[in-house]
């Protein structure tokens, strides 16, 4: 019997009640992810089982041979066998887990995470055994519980999660609205490779499938690769993908910035498609190594030591490919007007890498109330995007419900087909020539360019910043204006004072 997706939920987040008392709620998902993913796999393992022997007319031999099975599960080590534990129900599962993973060492190796099973003063027998029943009362085959359908429900269950973990929960989630908005605007194609450096629990790269998916297009031969610092982030995200019913996939644990997995040669691999959202403003990261960088992405030159942004972006663009690359990159605003990184803003801007900055509205970065920006780079722009950049303001397409903001289809739609057209649409985008930009400093600072008339009236009173400005960021965009038009009054005042003095005047 199919189970319901709010059945499905309800059973998911059923498991998590169980862990109150005993654990933290951000430590939830290292536990009932893998306790998840061990389910389905013994689950699917039994019904690929009744399906060889009804083929085979009751052959056990021929139901046992590993190529009736995605996966190997080990007889011992099987869920039923588990399940029947009573004393050390830790240590039985790790086992379990880890005699899984080494059955299949190039699909699982690693892929159910170091949660601390045996710790017996966080899970006692008694609690696991709890779980394990709860998860017991669900058949979660294919026939029972559809691979979308159980994806959805991970989804859910990453939300929740997120929901519960405070400050760490933009580790391993990012807004799902905002990536369906930047996938849309990449238009991922069938057979092209699908690039996240940071990739968290895989919502980017998933979201690439989607898309083909709701296109009715082949995404069977998408290529999609990931990698991960977090270890338990990095297995919820492989863990993510299998549940999706996607096995062609490399997701790598690794840091991106020190150890990039994926290489050739001596040079990075280069992808059609990347989509990031990378920690912000990281402090811990080896800048004197970039300096150097033998892979070669210090191409623009190397960020300050207390914000990595502009590393990240420098190795997404070395891992774009030079005919058809293009990226969307989830930043922070501060990357488009920083004076410390005004330097490689210059040389991204000469490069004519740059063809779209997107300012959203507040609270879209989890668990925090700052605007995101979307970046949007192109190695090979048309024709007639060379040496331009679309600025568009979109502070005001976002909704806000029950403590949550997130864009609606109609925010989506417009954003798109705005991007799509890239034309000026009064008080929200702007094409704005390079040399336009370059002589504003290289800042893109978005209300430099697009001044979004619907928040001049409304927003005004509430922020209690000088008249007319509308928002934090252009009190800072309009401060740099002026501060650039002062100092081009002053250089002129200076050159005059220079001419002067050359003629013999006074002044």
């Amino acid at each position: 019997m199919i189970i319901t997706q709010s059945q499905l939920e309800s059973y998911l987040w059923g498991a998590a009640t169980l862990l109150r008392g005993y654990i933290d709620a951000g430590d939830y998902k290292q536990f009932i992810f893998p306790l998840l993913f061990y389910k389905r796999l013994c689950d699917v393992y039994d019904e690929e089982q009744v399906d060889a022997l009804t083929e085979s007319g009751g052959d056990q031999d021929y139901a046992n041979l590993p190529e009736q099975h995605c996966f190997q599960i080990p007889e011992d080590s099987h869920w039923k066998v588990v399940r029947t534990r009573v004393k050390d129900v830790g240590r039985a599962i790790q086992d379990a887990l880890r005699a899984i993973e080494t059955a299949n060492p190039d699909t699982l190796y690693g892929v159910f995470g170091d949660a601390q099973w045996t710790n017996k003063d966080r899970l006692p027998d008694h609690m696991l055994r709890e779980l394990i029943e709860h998860f017991s009362s669900q058949t979660l085959s294919l026939s029972n519980c559809p691979e979308d359908e159980l994806g959805v429900g991970y989804e859910f269950l990453i939300k929740k999660f997120a929901d519960d973990s405070g400050h760490t929960a933009a580790e391993f989630y990012t807004n799902r609205t905002v990536v369906h908005l930047m996938t849309e605007m990449l238009e991922p194609k069938p057979g092209e490779s699908i690039y996240d450096p940071t990739c968290g629990s895989a919502g980017m790269l998933l979201s690439s499938v989607a898309h083909l998916k709701r296109q009715n297009k082949e995404w069977r031969n998408l290529r999609l690769y990931g990698q991960e610092r977090n270890l338990l982030t990095s297995a919820i995200g492989r863990m993510n993908l299998f549940l999706h019913g996607i096995e062609d996939f490399q997701v790598v644990r690794g840091d991106t910035l020190a150890n990039p997995a994926f290489v050739e040669g001596d040079r990075l691999m280069q992808f059609d498609v990347v989509l990031a959202n990378p920690p912000y403003s990281i402090k811990q990261w080896d800048r004197e190594a970039w300096s150097s960088d033998p892979w070669g992405r210090n191409i623009y030159g190397t960020p300050p030591q207390g914000r990595a942004d502009y590393a990240f972006w420098q190795h997404i663009i070395k891992s774009m490919k030079s005919k058809n690359g293009r990226c969307a990159i989830l930043f922070p605003h501060g990357v488009l007007f920083r004076n410390e990184e005004l330097a490689m803003r210059e040389k991204l801007i000469a490069h004519d890498v740059v063809e779209c900055v997107l300012g959203l509205g507040p609270n879209l970065f989890y668990n925090s109330p700052m605007e995101a920006c979307v970046v949007i780079c192109r190695m090979n722009k048309p024709k007639e995007r060379r040496n331009k950049v679309l600025f568009i303001n979109a502070v005001n397409e976002v909704t806000r419900e029950r403590a949550q903001s997130f864009l609606t289809d109609e925010h989506i739609q417009r954003i798109v087909i705005t991007y799509q057209n890239f034309n000026d649409e009064d008080g929200f985008a702007k094409v704005v020539a390079n040399d336009v930009i370059q002589e504003k400093g290289c800042n893109l600072s978005i209300p430099l360019y697009v001044r979004n008339k619907s928040t001049e009236t409304s927003v005004v009173a509430e922020t209690k910043l000088p008249y007319g400005q509308t928002s934090l960021q252009e009190a800072i965009a309009n401060w740099q204006k002026s501060s650039m038009e002062l100092r081009k009054s002053m250089d002129e005042l200076f050159e005059m004072l220079d001419e002067s003095r050359g003629m013999g005047g006074e002044i």
